[in-house]
């Protein structure tokens, strides 16, 4: 399922300028594809990119499709962002990507047990490749693809560090519906039901789409806790560096992921897009305050979706931004606080 890229297919991505380097003539690739785990252990490398193109999940859980559209473009923007002072494309291995083409073309969301079917076979295939990263002393940067994959980032961090692990979420929703089938808006409700999931924080959640029985379930269990995008930016109860702080303290005691929803960000092409949401720079500085806490163990971006924009920019603006975010995500944690 995993297709592995070659330096000639990162090549073809490349726009190159004399007197200029790109990352992309830098980074890593695996060269011997059928030992690929030995490769991983032996590479210099300390970031791992893995893409996840598919839409099956935001389709099981009645979102609009396009969440397999962002992978391409963002890697395309992150091989041609400038190595310089401030970031070193050798210290980056382009893996590849979950090949879930054929599934995601011809996929019927009314099918719901072949829906549940397909997401939890890409649970497994991305559990053991995020497990496999992690332990070859790497941290890899997931970009989807919908938010069920979650679940298969948690798993594999989980059983990497053989231990339960905490999340941070920058999201409009919860993502802890019921489990009526995996979808991508029940990865951290299946995550915590499996014992892989301990401290999770939900930052910016929205009030108009979170059921009372979401809050009810939070509020009767202290190893959840959130915070309101209305409480930051509307209401203005409580600072966004606040708010932040106070998230890593929850969730620093363990190895934590980070996972940005790019629904949670205002006019930002995803599967669920808002007009009122946090902002690309509060994003970037959310990404980058947690990275540069010891504990982050892996960058999930997940639900952008430029298809969904009649504009021929769209995929060349989401791509940048996601690059930005994984630039900044390395940039933070090259810098540990």
């Amino acid at each position: 399922m995993l297709h592995i890229f070659s330096k000639e297919n990162i090549s073809k991505f490349l726009s190159t300028r004399e007197g200029e380097i790109k990352l992309g003539e830098c980074v890593q690739t695996i060269s011997n594809t059928k030992d690929v785990h030995s490769e991983l252990e032996q590479s210099s490398s300390k970031f791992v990119i893995l893409g996840v193109p598919e839409d099956i999940g935001v389709r099981m859980n009645y979102g609009n499709p396009g969440a397999h559209t962002a992978f391409i473009p963002a890697l395309k923007a992150l091989l041609n962002t400038q190595q310089n002072q401030f970031i070193n494309g050798k210290d980056i291995l382009i893996l590849g990507y979950l090949d879930c083409l054929d599934e995601v073309i011809g996929f019927d969301a009314s099918d719901r047990i072949k829906g549940d079917q397909l997401v939890k076979k890409l649970d497994i295939e991305l559990s053991k490749w995020v497990k496999t990263i992690i332990s070859s002393n790497k941290t890899p940067i997931i970009i989807g693809g919908g938010h069920n994959n979650a679940y298969g980032n948690i798993k594999g961090l989980s059983e990497a560090k053989n231990d339960t692990v905490n999340v941070i979420n920058l999201d409009t929703h919860s993502d802890l519906r019921k489990l009526e089938g995996r979808h991508s808006g029940n990865g951290f409700s299946y995550a915590l039901e499996h014992n892989f999931l301990d401290h999770y924080f939900m930052f910016g959640l929205h009030e108009n789409y979170t059921p009372q029985y979401i809050f009810e379930l939070i509020h009767n269990n202290l190893n959840l806790e959130y915070t309101l995008f209305e409480d930051i930016e509307i209401y203005r109860t409580t600072p966004f560096e606040t708010e932040i702080l106070r998230a890593i303290n929850f969730v620093k005691a363990k190895s934590f992921g980070i996972e940005i929803d790019l629904d949670s960000i205002q006019y930002f092409p995803s599967s669920a897009m808002t007009p009122t949401g946090f902002t690309t720079q509060q994003a970037r500085y959310f990404t980058y305050q947690l990275s540069k806490n010891k504990s982050a163990a892996y960058l999930h971006i997940c639900e952008g979706a430029p298809s969904l924009i009649n504009d021929k920019t769209a995929s060349t603006q989401v791509g940048k931004f996601i690059s930005y975010l994984i630039t900044d995500f390395i940039k933070g944690k090259e810098r540990l606080s």
